[in-house]
């Protein structure tokens, strides 16, 4: 691909991405319960999906400061959606899960985000929408690959 070709591809990239995050965005923080943010929701759906982690994993996955983790977290902690469980071996880790209460209001959220969801995505045939997760996932993994790498070149 000449370089024109993929700036042209580049732009109409920005372009989209632009719409449907700021679009997909709104709509979704309409969707969310009143007290969770979608920081809030997407780390406690991490927190549910995935079980104990420390706040440390969660800047690192989440891409953003300790501090703004921090914060997250002690919001949810506050609303007794998360708990946070000490390591019984080492009382410096601290562990932090989902309560019952935060995996039911999880649960209700993604209920309604499908519902949201698959009338998007009626507009796509089955081979479409397919095609569009399996190259939004090679997308993802790509990103999860260059940063592991720059990680890693970082350290040496």
């Amino acid at each position: 691909m000449d370089k024109e070709q993929l700036s042209k591809l580049i732009d109409r990239y920005l372009a989209s991405s632009f719409t449907v995050n700021r679009r997909l965005s709104a709509i979704t923080r309409d969707l969310l319960p009143d007290e969770l943010t979608l920081d809030q929701s997407a780390a406690l759906r991490y927190l549910r999906d995935n079980g104990c982690t420390t706040s440390s994993e969660l800047a690192e996955i989440f891409c953003v400061g300790k501090s703004s983790i921090t914060a997250i977290i002690t919001r949810l902690s506050d609303k007794s959606l998360i708990e946070r469980v000490p390591d019984e071996k080492d009382r410096r880790v601290t562990y932090l899960k989902a309560t019952p209460e935060g995996e039911r209001l999880t649960r209700q959220f993604d209920s309604k985000l499908e519902e949201m969801l698959c009338e998007y995505l009626s507009h796509f045939t089955d081979q479409e929408a397919f095609g569009f997760i399996e190259l939004y996932e090679k997308l993802a993994a790509a990103l999860v690959q260059a940063r592991a790498e720059s990680e890693s070149e970082e350290n040496r």
